[in-house]
């Protein structure tokens, strides 16, 4: 499938290509945003996505509507791939998506043959495409939509796996040593990496001297947020003895950008429109993130007794899809929980316009699960954070939150079997009505300056931009 948006004139521009892996928003939404930017330095951009077997129509449609929003791109996706013969049962998530954008190999170096581009920029997840380039001898850079620090663990990751035969899940609560980062307990390393004999610690380990090779690591961060780890990995401290530090872009933050003032609002947003400055929680836990129902009930019982305006964006515990009507909310919660809330809190299901509540200035705190693209609006709206971690690399990013940058302060008892509701109400109350919380707010927002000034004609990001679309503008065809 080619969405074609880009409209052609007299003076062909350079070509960037950009490989995302399929289907995963986290990852697709910021590379637009790159792609974006790119356009406005004078580049042609398209946004290639490796092909998925079962993507099915849902993710069709998600890229669709991508491309719909982003019109100065053009995005092509490769045909379907499928699993390599010899891919062990049980394969992990992870492993698959590295899996099925190395059998699309064929068919992006097809397309690159075709498209002769100036640069290709890999997501992570496609490195398996940095041979695909070195072949074609097209200049090849990563771009990691996770922050500095995760770059940081990545570059290191080969030496600690040297000085250990032991698998990270054995060091249970153990603390894991990067220079430029926080010790990191071993268990809140990601589910990847835990066991060192797996095939997804093994690509990550293969992505680390990947990134040695590549011709630059394109960062959605800056370095004025995450100073010591950037310093770190340009000062060479975090790469395995004998190889070569790439060079490191910090381009961010990208964030999702601002809907299109003709766009229908989103009812919540006219609900914010009546509440005091600052003084709602917003609850939101991303696209994968949801909770069983004794969890979602504990969660109900804290926003209550915490007093404290609330908005709540909830997904429906697994298998209650098709059991609960749209209208039959209260089955969720504590029974009166929503009638009783009525005067100050609103529950919006499945889905909320994110960036734009975060930009609401009655918001005054985040309870986020950590996602890298969700910390980064929450920094970009000077908004402080509650962390609760769920999955993938979030409790690594918590850490880096809580005990780095110091933009957040964790609820207790994520790691454990449940948050308690006298957790929830205490940290909430804690956030949006004490000192400590105003504190807290008060280093978000000057987060946020650092962030915009970095982004700024003559910020740091900016130049870092400058200089990739530069390099790219010189550099001469060179497939064949």
């Amino acid at each position: 499938m080619t969405v074609q948006n880009s409209s052609h004139d007299d003076n062909p521009k350079k070509l960037v290509v950009i490989y995302a892996p399929p289907g995963m928003a986290g990852h697709l939404v910021p590379t637009a945003e790159l792609g974006n930017l790119l356009v406005a330095q004078g580049l042609q951009v398209t946004v290639v996505t490796a092909g998925e077997a079962d993507q099915g129509a849902a993710g069709g449609s998600f890229l669709a509507g991508i491309a719909a929003a982003n019109p100065s791109l053009s995005f092509h996706c490769l045909p379907a791939a499928t699993l390599p013969a010899d891919a062990p049962a049980g394969i992990t998530f992870e492993a698959k998506v590295f899996e099925l954008a190395r059998a699309s190999n064929p068919d992006l170096r097809a397309f690159l043959r075709s498209a002769s581009p100036a640069a290709l920029v890999v997501d992570f997840f496609c490195s398996s495409a940095l041979r695909v380039g070195a072949e074609l001898r097209v200049p090849t850079y990563f771009f990691l939509t996770t922050c500095v620090a995760s770059v940081a663990l990545l570059l290191y990751q080969p030496v600690i796996h040297e000085r250990t035969a032991l698998s990270f899940r054995d060091l249970g609560g153990g603390l894991v040593r990067v220079p430029g980062l926080p010790p990191i307990p071993a268990d809140h390393l990601a589910a990847a990496v835990l066991d060192r004999d797996s095939l997804s610690n093994r690509l990550f380990l293969d992505l680390s001297q990947q990134l040695c090779g590549s011709q630059g690591v394109i960062v959605n961060s800056c370095r004025s947020l995450e100073p010591r780890a950037a310093d770190a990995i340009v000062s060479g401290l975090c790469t395995f003895p004998g190889r070569r530090t790439p060079p490191l872009y910090c381009v961010g933050p990208l964030v999702k950008p601002e809907e299109d003032a003709g766009a229908k609002r989103h009812a919540c947003l006219a609900w914010l429109d009546g509440q005091p400055e600052a003084s709602v929680a917003f609850l939101c836990f991303g696209s994968l993130g949801r909770f069983g129902a004794k969890q979602t009930k504990q969660i109900a019982a804290g926003l209550e007794a915490s007093g404290q305006r609330f908005l709540w964006a909830v997904r429906r515990p697994h298998g209650d899809e098709d059991q609960l009507p749209d209208d039959d909310l209260d089955a969720l919660f504590p029974e009166g929980f929503l009638q009783r809330t009525r005067d100050r809190g609103l529950v919006v299901m499945s889905w909320a316009p994110q960036r734009e509540v975060l930009a609401h200035g009655a918001v005054g705190g985040f309870v986020t699960h950590c996602g890298w693209n969700s910390v980064l609006e929450a920094v970009m709206a000077g908004v402080p954070m509650l962390a609760w971690p769920l999955y993938a690399e979030q409790r690594m990013n918590k850490v880096f939150l809580v005990d780095e940058m110091r933009l957040a302060v964790a609820m207790a008892g994520y790691d454990k079997e449940m948050v308690e509701a006298g957790e929830v109400a205490a940290k909430v109350t804690w956030l949006i009505d004490s000192d400590g919380g105003r504190e807290l707010r008060q280093r978000t927002q000057a987060a946020m300056q650092r962030a915009k000034e970095a982004l700024s004609d003559h910020g740091e990001s900016k130049a870092a931009l400058m200089n990739l679309a530069r390099q790219w503008k010189r550099t001469n065809d060179c497939t064949e």
